[in-house]
């Protein structure tokens, strides 16, 4: 019900022009779940009762690890042992298993990402048209960056197929700057990354980084500074990435080892799947358009903001995926009609006093 009255909402706001379709933004805020922080177990240490079961939040949950139980994206390596609270200085690109659950809580996730101290939440994520920030699209997630991340390919292909509409360009933080998802954009939708790329390959040691190795797509090599060749094997390592390798007699007599590889027998570089993708992303940042799209992407912020500060929403009442769906669907309904309002139903202009001086 709350999908279909939002649905609405946006038609109207479509209806009247304040939706252009051009440029849209996305982001994510962290919302505190309605569950206690301190009463956090292991999943090993879980054990559902009956009365447990029959709640909606514990039955969605149990109901989405029957699903996840099949193949599905077991191929892209995506669990590893690193399973700790997301931080903002440590903000992942692959789904992890997580290390505590919430017993009246389980989907929410556990994170320090809002507040500065763990606690479980759940991420809402807007996609909003850039013109008027009207909100075009929302979905509830954990509160995990990979969720989040999924999540805006689900609000894109949804807001084309109920609105009709499909952005040119879609601006976001380095958060959405993975190879996986630039390729998604970019190959499979046409549509330009305003997005900075989420980059680490620039070394801190004073050695030869990525960038100071010449990429000839025609030959599918890397060209060192001494003019040498990296090739690959073509095996993928961890569902993503390719890795080039130099010869092990061209770098034991290059002048400029101690600049490149000091410590290895030979250099050795990781190429991502989708790194045409990034370069397309990398060369939009150096654009003036890039720089107006980065001034653009405060709307969605303000949005979030404005959520927390103007409406009060910081911590959930209801509780599961779906209790959150609700809430989150029926904030994005207040925000658009009061879009709208502002937009189409100007406040009255005060009344003119007539002055007579005698």
């Amino acid at each position: 019900m709350l999908r279909h009255i939002f649905e609405r909402a946006v038609w109207s706001a479509m209806a009247t022009g304040l939706v252009k379709g051009e440029g849209f933004a996305v982001d994510a805020s962290v919302l505190e779940a309605n569950a206690s922080r301190y009463h956090g177990k292991p999943r090993a240490e879980l054990d559902w009762t009956d009365v447990q079961r029959q709640r909606r939040a514990v039955a969605e949950y149990l109901a989405s690890i029957e699903a996840a139980a099949q193949p599905t994206e077991a191929a892209d390596g995506a669990y590893d042992t690193d399973n700790g609270p997301e931080t903002p200085r440590h903000r992942r690109s692959e789904r992890k298993a997580p290390k505590v659950i919430s017993p009246s809580d389980p989907s929410s996730a556990w994170t320090a990402r809002a507040n500065k101290r763990v606690q479980f939440g759940y991420g809402l994520n807007y996609l909003i048209d850039v013109e008027h920030a009207v909100i075009v699209d929302v979905e509830a997630t954990p509160a995990r960056t990979y969720d989040e991340v999924v999540a805006t390919k689900t609000m894109i292909d949804r807001t084309a197929r109920c609105f009709d509409l499909k952005p040119k360009r879609l601006i976001a933080d380095t958060a959405y700057g993975t190879g996986k998802f630039l390729g998604w954009l970019v190959k499979e939708k046409q549509i330009t990354p305003h997005i900075p790329v989420w980059d680490k390959s620039k070394r801190e040691d004073g050695t030869f980084s990525r960038a100071d190795f010449k990429w000839d797509s025609r030959a599918n090599v890397y060209v060192c500074p001494s003019g040498k060749a990296l090739r690959t094997t073509g095996k993928v390592r961890d569902g993503m990435m390719l890795w080039f390798r130099a010869s092990k007699h061209d770098c034991s007599i290059c002048p400029l080892k101690a600049q490149c590889c000091p410590n290895t027998p030979a250099r050795q570089i990781p190429r991502d799947l989708h790194e045409d993708a990034r370069d397309v992303a990398r060369r939009k940042m150096t654009t003036k358009a890039f720089l107006k799209s980065r001034d653009e992407r405060k709307r969605v912020e303000m949005r979030l903001a404005h959520l927390k500060t103007h409406h009060g929403f910081e911590r959930l009442r209801l509780r599961g995926l779906s209790g959150a769906r609700d809430e989150f669907h029926l904030a994005a309904i207040v925000q658009n009609l009061k879009t709208m309002a502002l937009k189409l139903l100007k406040p009255p202009e005060p009344a003119r006093v007539l002055v007579v001086c005698v």
